[in-house]
C-alpha cells in the first residue's frame, strides 16, 4: 500500500482534518488522521473515520443524468458530459434572455470549498441571486458582528482567557478540535460557564456552573447578566466610554432584566443568575464561544446573539487579550493571518436596478450587511413570482430538507422551468432535477485550503475520480466557458484560478503543491489584540454599538419594519402556541456521528444512532407512558411524523429534540416556513411548538 494525503471535508469547514490514505491498486484500504496534520495531529472523529464508506457509498452518482419521467420519480438516463454542459448552456442563456439573469438561482449547500468559484460565476453570469445554506447557519454570526463591530467575525482567546462563557457550546459531539482548548485553560485555572438546555459531555466535563435556559430565552439570560454586571460595577467603564456606542440606553433597557424576571423568563434560577454575573465579574477577561446555529435558530435569534455578545463590549473584552479577537478572513471563511485575492477573484458586478436578490425586500437588514440572497425566502418567490419570477435554481449539494417546512420547498422547486443538481449521491432534492452532474469527495481533487496558524495547501488526489465524476470547482469552470462568458480566469480552469488567488502571497503553487502538509506562510501573522481599538469600528459611531445606527437607517427608510436598535428581547414562543402544543420542539441538536444529512447513509456513522429517534426526558415519557424504544408521534399543524423515543436525562422536561435529514422522519416537515427572524431570515428550528404522543397501532 500506498500512503497519500489528504484532507477530510465531511464536516465544519472550520477544521477539515488531515488524512493518511492508504491506497492499493487505486483504492482506498483504510485511512488514519494524518499525526504531522497542524490540524488535527493525528486525531479523528467518529465522522472522519467513516470517510472511507463515504467515498465508497453504493449511491455516488456514476454520470451526468437526464431526467426522463416526472419530478421526483428518479427516472434518469446517463449522457454525456458534453451534452449536459450544453443543455445547461443553452437553457441558462435562454431564460437570462427571456427574463433577465435575476430569473435564475446560483445555490451551495455542502461542502464549502468550491464557493468563490461558484459566487463568481453567478456574478459574472448577471444575477444577485447566489444563495448558500449558510442564510441559515454561519452567517448568523457575520450578520451580528457586522452590525456591532462592522467586520465580519471574532474568536474568543480561550488560551488567555480568565473566564470562558460556553453559549451552546459542545464541541464533543460537534467541532470536536475545539475541546482541547478549553480543557487545557481550564487546567491551569480559567473559570468555565456552560450555557445549554441539555445537559452534554461540555457540561459534565468542563463547567464550574450550567446554566440551562429554556430554548430560545438566551437573550434575557444575557441582558440579566448585564442588569447585574452593570449594577454591581462588574464592567470596563474606561472601556466603555472610549470604545462602546450606546452604551446608557443599553444599561437603561437591561435595568428591566432583574435575576427574578429573568428566572421566569427563562427558567434558571436568580441565585444562579447571580452567580453567574460575579464568577463573570471577578474573573475577566471574558471569551464567548461563538456559536452560529444553536443561538440564531429562533425567531428572536439576532437578538440574543447580540444579548450575548455585548457582554464582551461591556466587561471591556472585545479585541482585548484574553476575549474576542476580531479576525479577517484569508480565504473562503478561514482566518489563516495572511491576505489571498478572494475578494477580488469574487468580485461583484452590478445587477440591475430594482432587482434585489431573494429575501432582500423583506430582511433589509440582511441585504444591507451579506453579500448573498436570502435562501429561506426562495420557496415563497418561486410560489409568489414576487418581485419577479424565478425560473431556474443551479445547485451544488441542492437539498430542500434544510429548509423550515422542508416539503413547501420541494413542491416549490418543482415548479421551476429549469433545475440542476451537482452532487455525490443521488438526493431525493437531486430526483426532482432536469439534470444532475456527479462530483467527487476530497480524496478525488485537488483544492486550496487554509487554516488558522498561517497555513495554506493544494492538495493532491489520493485516487482518481470514482467513476465520471468531477471536482466541482472543474464543473464551475467548464460552465463558464460552455455559456461563453467573458471571464478570463474561469474559462482558463482550476489551477489559473488558484494561482491568482495567491499571486500576492510568498509562496508559489509549485511549493503548495508538492508538499504534502499545510505550508506555513512566511508573513502570515497570528491574532493581534487592540488592532481595531487603536484604529477605529468600520460602523458609523466608530465604535461597538450596542445602539445600531446601521437598524436606525433602516428603521428610517422603513418606518414600519419592527427592528429595534437595541437588543432587544421578545419571546421566542406566542402563549397561543404554548397553550396549543404543550412541546417545545428541537430541530438539530447534534450527535456524535453525524452532520446534517450526509452520514445517513454511511454504515458505520449511522450504527452510533440507527434509527430516528424523538429525546425526551424520562419525566415527560412517563406523562406519556412511553419507554425506551417506543414508537412516537410528533405533531404540528403542519404535519405529523413518527420516531422511535430516546428517553434521556439530557434532554430539558418539556422539549422534544429531533436530528435532522431523516427522509422516513424529516422533522423540518414540521416547521412554519413563516416563523423566521425578522433580522436575518433565520428559521426558528430550536424553538417551534409540538405535540407528542404515543403511536398506537
Amino acid at each position: 500500500m500506498e500512503r497519500k494525503r489528504t484532507i477530510c471535508d465531511i464536516c465544519c469547514p472550520s477544521f477539515h482534518c488531515g488524512i493518511d490514505a492508504y491506497v492499493r491498486d487505486g483504492q482506498i484500504e483504510k485511512i488514519e488522521g494524518t499525526a504531522e496534520h497542524p490540524q488535527n495531529h493525528g486525531l479523528l472523529c467518529a465522522k472522519g473515520l467513516a470517510a472511507r464508506q463515504y467515498v465508497y457509498r453504493k449511491d455516488r452518482i456514476r454520470t451526468p443524468l437526464l431526467r426522463v419521467g416526472e419530478r421526483g420519480s428518479g427516472e434518469f438516463r446517463p449522457i454525456s458530459w458534453e451534452e449536459a454542459y450544453k443543455r445547461i448552456a443553452e437553457r441558462l442563456l435562454a431564460i437570462r434572455e427571456e427574463s433577465g439573469p435575476e430569473a435564475v438561482v446560483f445555490f451551495s449547500g455542502y461542502t464549502k470549498w468550491y464557493r468563490p468559484w461558484l459566487h463568481r460565476l453567478a456574478n459574472q453570469f448577471g444575477t444577485p441571486n447566489y444563495m448558500t445554506e449558510s442564510g441559515s447557519c454561519m452567517f448568523s454570526t457575520f450578520l451580528q458582528w457586522l452590525t456591532a463591530t462592522g467586520n465580519v467575525m471574532s474568536s474568543p482567546d480561550v488560551d488567555r482567557a480568565g473566564i470562558f462563557l460556553g453559549w451552546a457550546y459542545n464541541p464533543y459531539y460537534s467541532r470536536n478540535l475545539a475541546a482541547a482548548g478549553v480543557e487545557e485553560a481550564k487546567k491551569r485555572g480559567m473559570k468555565v460557564i456552560i450555557v445549554d438546555s441539555r445537559i452534554t459531555p461540555a457540561s459534565l466535563r468542563l463547567a464550574d456552573l450550567h446554566l440551562r435556559p429554556r430554548p430560545g430565552t438566551d437573550g434575557a439570560l444575557a441582558l440579566g447578566l448585564a442588569c447585574e454586571l452593570i449594577k454591581n460595577g462588574w464592567y470596563d467603564r474606561e472601556y466603555v466610554s472610549k470604545y462602546v456606542y450606546g452604551f446608557a440606553e443599553y444599561a437603561a433597557y437591561v435595568k428591566e432584566f432583574t435575576p427574578e424576571r429573568v428566572e421566569l423568563l427563562t427558567g434558571v434560577s436568580a441565585e444562579q443568575v447571580r452567580t453567574a454575573a460575579k464568577l463573570i465579574g471577578h474573573n475577566l477577561p471574558l471569551a464567548i464561544n461563538e456559536s452560529a446555529a444553536p443561538i440564531a435558530h429562533h425567531r428572536n435569534g439576532f437578538q440574543n446573539y447580540r444579548a450575548i455578545m455585548a457582554l464582551s463590549a461591556i466587561t471591556g473584552s472585545f479585541d482585548r487579550t484574553g476575549g474576542q479577537i476580531p479576525v479577517q478572513f484569508s480565504y473562503n471563511y478561514q482566518a489563516a493571518g495572511f491576505a489571498t485575492r478572494e475578494k477580488e477573484f469574487v468580485g461583484k458586478v452590478k445587477t440591475r436596478p430594482g432587482y434585489p436578490p431573494v429575501g432582500g425586500e423583506k430582511y433589509p437588514l440582511w441585504h444591507a450587511m451579506i453579500d448573498e440572497a436570502q435562501f429561506t425566502d426562495l420557496a415563497r418567490q418561486i410560489r409568489e413570482k414576487k418581485p419577479y419570477p424565478l425560473r431556474a435554481v443551479v445547485g451544488f449539494g441542492l437539498n430542500h430538507r434544510i429548509a423550515p417546512g422542508s416539503d413547501r420547498l420541494a413542491e416549490a422547486l418543482k415548479t421551476v422551468d429549469f433545475l440542476v443538481d451537482v452532487d455525490l449521491f443521488l438526493t431525493d432534492t437531486a430526483k426532482l432535477c432536469d439534470i444532475v452532474l456527479p462530483t467527487c469527495t476530497s480524496f478525488e481533487r485537488s483544492e486550496l485550503k487554509a487554516w488558522g496558524g498561517g497555513y495554506l495547501t493544494v492538495t493532491q488526489p489520493v485516487i482518481e475520480p470514482l467513476y465520471q465524476s468531477k471536482p466541482d470547482i472543474q464543473i464551475i469552470c467548464d460552465l463558464a466557458r460552455g455559456m461563453g462568458l467573458a471571464d478570463r480566469l474561469l474559462t482558463a480552469g482550476p489551477e489559473a484560478c488558484i494561482r491568482y488567488l495567491i499571486s500576492d502571497l510568498p509562496v508559489s503553487y509549485e511549493e503548495l503543491q508538492a508538499s504534502e502538509l499545510p505550508v506555513k506562510v512566511p508573513g502570515a501573522r497570528g491574532r493581534e489584540p487592540g488592532r481595531m481599538l487603536a484604529q477605529g469600528f468600520p460602523t458609523a459611531s466608530g465604535k461597538f454599538e450596542l445602539y445600531s445606527l446601521e437598524i436606525g437607517k433602516i428603521r428610517e427608510q422603513y418606518p414600519d419594519c419592527g427592528l429595534d436598535c437595541l437588543p432587544v428581547y421578545r419571546e421566542p414562543i406566542c402563549a397561543a402556541e404554548q397553550e396549543k402544543y404543550p412541546f417545545t420542539l428541537c430541530s438539530g441538536p447534534r450527535i456524535p456521528g453525524a452532520i446534517h444529512s450526509r452520514l445517513h447513509s454511511v454504515p458505520w456513522a449511522r450504527s452510533l444512532r440507527p434509527d430516528a429517534t424523538a429525546d425526551l426526558n424520562p419525566a415527560d415519557a412517563e406523562t406519556l407512558d412511553l419507554q425506551q424504544g417506543d414508537e412516537v408521534e410528533v405533531y404540528t399543524d403542519f404535519g405529523c411524523i413518527s420516531l422511535k423515543a430516546n428517553l434521556t436525562y439530557m434532554a430539558d422536561p418539556g422539549t422534544v429534540y429531533i436530528y435532522h435529514g431523516y427522509p422516513e422522519a424529516d422533522v423540518n416537515t414540521l416547521l412554519d416556513p413563516k416563523n423566521v427572524d425578522p433580522y436575518s431570515g433565520f428559521p426558528a428550528f430550536r424553538s417551534s411548538r409540538a405535540g407528542v404522543r404515543k403511536k398506537v397501532g
